[in-house]
């Protein structure tokens, strides 16, 4: 079974106020993440890949030894990565659980050291990538960031966060202010209970 594009899970114009135009959510998810979509189908189709799981994919097809990762994984990976961004992020205020405060302060120093580390790792990845906010093998709490698609699930961590820094997650809006964009995303996007329900 082909894998869909899933509906944003707000309106098109829902974070506008928080610093993610409409225009934005029309190109990343209506086109960007819909090309993953169709180009994945495409690739994994007459595979031993079709009708597994995008996990499974991901895992499967990733390749630690490779500078540049092949077809299938890039476009599955990015279904995914994309798939969970939109659930990352939410209109409105979201209020930081008590539990996920806790474990930000425990692992990094405080909730602002940690969000300083999210923010530099997503500055620091050269050309496409994301940061993400994981939860590692040992159980403990991490900020990584990985180049074009690689995911968390490549390495056995469970990702709590993830921030695009692609340029198309944030040329509209921001330009190339990258670091603005990555703050604008850790203190006005973010949906911290859904970050939570992660754990």
């Amino acid at each position: 079974m082909a894998f869909e594009l899933p509906d944003l899970p707000y309106a098109h114009d829902a974070l506008a106020d928080n610093g993610m135009s409409k225009e934005t959510l029309e190109y990343h998810h209506d086109l960007h993440h819909n090309a993953y979509v169709t180009n994945g189908n495409k690739a994994i189709e007459g595979t031993e890949w079709a009708g597994k799981s995008l996990e499974e994919i991901i895992v499967g097809t990733y390749d630690a030894s490779a500078v540049a990762q092949n077809g299938i994984f890039n476009n599955i990976s990015q279904l995914w990565n994309h798939n969970q961004f939109w659930e990352m992020m939410g209109p409105g205020d979201s209020a930081m659980p008590g539990e996920l405060e806790k474990a930000l302060t425990d692992s990094f120093g405080s909730v602002d050291a940690f969000k300083e580390q999210f923010s530099a790792a997503g500055a620091g990845q050269f050309g496409s990538g994301w940061a993400w906010l994981v939860k590692d093998t040992d159980g403990g709490l991490k900020v990584t960031k990985t180049e074009n698609g690689v995911n968390p699930l490549c390495f056995g961590q469970t990702a709590l966060l993830g921030c695009d820094v692609w340029e198309h997650s944030y040329y509209i809006d921001f330009r190339n202010k990258r670091p603005a964009y990555l703050t604008n995303f850790l203190d006005n996007l973010v949906n911290w209970e859904n970050v939570a329900s992660r754990m």
